[in-house]
């Protein structure tokens, strides 16, 4: 298998990111991200299990891709993590491999993962108050998350990242969640919500993220542009004096599709294109048919050529089943 820069797409991009869910459980019930009543979890044998995984990931990286991010659901639900960490981190030709956590179970797992090679990870923070994240979350204890959030500082997993989605629930709060970067070298990344999935219902749209960033100039003074990868989804900004930075991630109403190098990969095995697209590709039909490493890079590249120009949030119906804890975050 010959290095490469990274699939391409018929419209010149180059996929430099892959993000790898390895389950759709999870031990929250986020209103913007799973039907009320839950989801019924796949059984394990439809999951792709730790080789497969790093058989599909070395493919990946050995096509050029670099940067890899570990989704779920939640994915410290998965049991022995860190091993899976472990053999992808020593994939060569990784540059970065993160993780997306609600950070339930972080507090034990942190010092774990960073010494298995796991270099940052990425915290769903919606609320700073206990009342309005439990609504939020469907259950979820703030004080659990906060302590798994100040684990993974002290064990190193940094730079330490915030997501916060954007709803009417956490429209008090989201001053002070912008209010951590001042004394903590964080960011903080305010989160546009999309239409994903039928199955979760319409988007509960909260305050545009222009008006949150001029609410937050009233407050701290303007902020100061800070200069990001071209493909990365956040526009991030200074609040005056602060160690950390905000962001705001515009997914419906102001798209970077034009500079997109992500791919998903789901725990089942379907390689997702476009997060707002049905087309992809079935990996793990190919892995359990003896497909050689040269058949799936092969049928990766065509898959990659097939990407979208870009989502259709605003005129194109979310798909019905494809739950964001299942698609992979």
């Amino acid at each position: 298998m010959t290095p490469g820069l990274g699939p391409a797409d018929r419209f010149g991009r180059v996929m430099r990111t892959l993000r790898i869910s390895v389950t759709d459980r999870c031990d929250m019930r986020c209103t913007y991200c799973m039907p009320a009543g839950g989801m019924d979890w796949l059984p394990p044998a439809q999951l792709l299990s730790f080789e497969e995984l790093v058989r599909v990931a070395r493919i990946f990286v050995a096509m050029g891709v670099s940067r890899l991010r570990l989704t779920g659901g939640e994915p410290l639900l998965r049991k022995d993590l860190p091993r899976l960490v472990r053999s992808l981190a020593d994939l060569p030709g990784l540059r970065d491999l993160a993780l997306t956590t609600n950070a339930t179970r972080l507090e034990g797992l942190a010092p774990a993962l960073k010494a298995a090679g796991l270099g940052r990870a990425t915290i769903s923070l919606d609320s700073l108050d206990p009342g309005r994240f439990a609504a939020i979350t469907r259950g979820g204890d703030l004080n659990r998350v906060w302590r798994g959030l100040l684990a993974a500082e002290a064990a190193g997993l940094a730079p330490l990242k915030l997501n916060a989605v954007v709803t009417p629930l956490n429209e008090p709060d989201l001053l002070d969640l912008a209010g951590l970067t001042l004394e903590r070298a964080w960011d903080v990344r305010f989160i546009e919500a999309m239409p994903i999935s039928a199955a979760v219902g319409p988007p509960e749209v909260g305050l545009p993220l222009a008006a949150l960033k001029r609410r937050i100039e009233e407050r701290w003074g303007r902020l100061a542009p800070l200069v990001a990868e071209p493909s990365a989804p956040a526009r991030r900004w200074r609040i005056p004096g602060a160690r950390g930075a905000v962001g705001f991630i515009a997914s419906v109403s102001d798209s970077f599709c034009a500079s997109c190098d992500r791919l998903r990969l789901s725990c089942t095995g379907r390689l997702q294109l476009c997060l707002a697209h049905p087309d992809g590709l079935d990996l793990r039909a190919l892995l359990r048919a003896g497909a050689t490493d040269a058949a799936l890079e092969g049928a990766i590249a065509e898959a990659v050529w097939r990407k979208p120009e870009g989502h259709a949030f605003h005129r194109q119906a979310p798909a019905p089943q494809a739950a964001m804890s299942r698609i992979g975050g």
